[in-house]
């Protein structure tokens, strides 16, 4: 095993085949959580559309041989080393050059995300995958979706400390900005190995932003619309 969360397992494999080294996520039980079976159908229905040098690519759906006993789910990745949050944490040295190399990296590889019209509303250091030669992909999509989908946007996305005001305040309307902010959020912890607003509830999380930034003047507040 090369890792583990809260939706499967992941593990190294080579492919018989072709020899390549692939990364399998198990997804145990997959269908037994109406939420959890979503997120995995949006993760592999995006990914199958997407091919970019900065974006996690699928390479393959392990399937059962009967549907009877369709109740785990593989699937199969390109195999990274290591993801940015390890990096983060380790004693790895990182010069300029590194932080400027992820950052362009992270906004190329977003891009080529909104130009499909789709969010992530998942960016954070752990969901960036990176090898050794410093290339990296952007992974996890299932919490993304696309700008077109009418049903209301749901609120509560983004892991707290890279998640934008508007989300802290509860907006059901927000666009594409929500994943920058995201980023300048792991930017800054690139450049100072620590989080840049770590809240321990949305009260703290907005009170660290207001007194990195300062309070928002009434103009920017009138964009703020919540029904709480």
């Amino acid at each position: 095993p090369i890792g583990r969360g809260a939706y499967g397992l992941v593990c190294a494999a080579i492919n018989s085949e072709t020899r390549q080294e692939v990364a399998i996520k198990k997804i145990s039980k997959a269908f037994d959580n109406i939420i959890d079976a979503k997120r995995t159908l949006r993760e592999i229905k995006l990914l199958r559309h997407m091919d970019h040098e900065n974006i996690i690519a699928i390479k393959d759906i392990i399937r059962p041989p009967k549907k009877e006993a369709f109740n785990d789910v593989y699937i199969v990745y390109e195999l990274m080393d290591t993801d940015l949050h390890q990096i983060i944490r380790s004693n790895q040295p990182l010069t300029f050059d590194h932080c400027q190399y992820f950052l362009y990296q992270l906004l190329r590889g977003l891009k080529y995300v909104h130009s499909a019209k789709v969010l992530h509303r998942d960016l954070k250091p752990s969901n960036l995958l990176l090898n050794a030669n410093c290339d990296l992909k952007i992974g996890d999509f299932g919490l993304a979706r696309t700008t077109t989908e009418t049903n209301c946007m749901t609120e509560y996305v983004v892991t707290r400390w890279y998640r934008a005001p508007e989300l802290l305040l509860n907006c059901s309307e927000y666009t594409a900005a929500i994943d920058v902010w995201s980023v300048g959020c792991i930017f800054g912890e690139i450049m100072t190995r620590e989080p840049l607003f770590p809240g321990k509830d949305y009260v703290h999380q907005l009170r660290l932003i207001t007194e990195l930034i300062g309070s928002p003047d009434d103009s920017s507040l009138g964009f703020v619309r919540s029904n709480h």
